[in-house]
């Protein structure tokens, strides 16, 4: 999900390495002396059909991150919902498939593949996407995996591959490029660094850098705002309002018309389906907060819309994936009792209707979410992502309001000819 065009005016580098670095290179050096040691042995890529190769393709990151203090566990119930075409609505347009590579038997790396004519007819291109990857520090492994992903779209029909997009932008997008020493937020992907290499090693090169802002506010920012943000709606006849709960089915048409219609001609986004969007609001709802959900409106009319949400990877984070178990609710009341501690947030949606740009909309909408989750929730931080490395407007703007740039992700592509 993404933060859009909006209407407000408006890497660092050292000699030496941080801890982070260093971890990050300690751990892509075990994993190449590992690759090292066999480098003679065949890599097998098998498409995922049955419930045993689900399991591995699901586990896998167990592997590749257990020594990375920053990734967060998904839970994997979540993770068999998603790639399970009977439950997943986005294969009532498109298709995909997983796949995943064994060396010596062991499940060193995974990749899924996905074709999305939605995507296709609103760009007019020939493109599929990759997405859900993983491996081992191993170029043959990397490489294996992403031919049989080309082959896969070539079958197709498709000249073009894009990724890592897991179906498309409107889920987790792109390969985490800078930024390792921190866990990723609700809905983001987190990454070794050497991925970068293994992708740009089979030919891929950039698309696009999405970014990723972090707020605290240590200088009361938002009190000094609160002025201007009355003349601003006064001005216009802006009025903000958080989702209405009670009338769900109502606003899932509201936020659905402002989300598809606000992105609707922005790099690499595709309109939501019906079903893909029913299925995403009841999902947030059971972790939305009405006043993080917010609707602006001109004279009764929806023209921005700002989705916030509570970064539950804090509460996931201790669980290991795991909800139950031997039968046992141990990590659900773990979660449970996590969800009231979680301390920071994500703005994971703004957008403003074409023709009511530059009127101070998204500045509402972004000073009332940050009002409330600093004075209201108490949360201490919050995460802004992602914005386009060319969105000049919306970047200015975000780091107007005290946040820092302190994560990117880069989307690739190359022809498949």
């Amino acid at each position: 999900m993404t933060i859009a065009t909006e209407d407000i005016s408006g890497e660092w580098s050292a000699a030496v390495l941080t801890d982070d670095q260093i971890h990050h290179s300690n751990f892509a050096c075990r994993s190449r002396n590992d690759s090292r040691t066999q480098l003679g042995e065949r890599v097998a890529v098998d498409e995922v059909t049955t419930r045993k190769e689900r399991r591995e393709f699901v586990d896998l990151p167990w592997s590749i991150y257990r020594d990375d203090p920053n990734w967060v566990p998904p839970l994997k119930r979540e993770v068999h919902a998603f790639i399970d075409r009977r439950r997943h609505p986005f294969y009532l347009h498109g298709d995909a498939a997983q796949f995943i590579a064994r060396r010596s038997g062991e499940v060193v790396g995974r990749i899924m593949v996905s074709d999305d004519p939605y995507y296709n007819a609103q760009h007019g291109t020939n493109l599929g996407c990759f997405g859900m990857f993983e491996s081992i520090d191993d170029t043959n492994v990397a490489r294996r995996l992403l031919d049989r992903a080309a082959d896969w779209l070539r079958a197709r029909g498709r000249t073009e591959v894009m990724g890592p997009i897991d179906y498309s932008t409107n889920y987790p997008s792109g390969l985490l490029i800078d930024g390792f020493d921190t866990p990723p937020r609700i809905m983001m992907n987190h990454h070794p660094a050497y991925y970068q290499a293994l992708l740009e090693g089979w030919g891929l090169d950039k698309e696009k850098d999405l970014y990723a802002w972090w707020f605290e506010d240590p200088h009361d920012i938002i009190s000094a705002w609160h002025k201007r943000a009355a003349r601003i709606a006064a001005r216009y006849g802006v009025t903000v309002r958080p989702a209405r709960f009670d009338q769900f089915d109502q606003e899932i048409d509201v936020f659905k018309r402002l989300y598809n219609d606000t992105w609707e001609d922005h790099w690499g986004m595709v309109r939501m389906s019906d079903a893909e969007f029913e299925h995403l609001a009841h999902s947030l709802k059971q972790i939305g907060i009405p006043e993080l959900m917010l609707v602006a409106e001109v004279n009764g009319d929806p023209v921005g819309v700002s989705i916030s949400l509570p970064d539950i990877n804090e509460a996931l984070a201790p669980l290991n994936g795991k909800l139950t178990n031997c039968g046992i609710p141990i990590g659900l009341i773990k979660l449970l009792r996590n969800l009231r501690k979680i301390r920071s947030a994500r703005m994971a949606v703004l957008g403003v209707l074409e023709g009511f740009r530059r009127r101070g909309v998204s500045e509402l909408l972004i000073l009332q979410t940050l009002d409330h989750g600093k004075n209201v929730l108490k949360y201490t931080g919050a995460e802004l992502s992602w914005t386009l490395e060319d969105n000049d407007m919306v970047n200015r703007t975000i780091e107007r309001v005290g946040a820092e740039r302190y994560k990117t992700y880069r989307v690739f592509g190359r022809s498949l000819d």
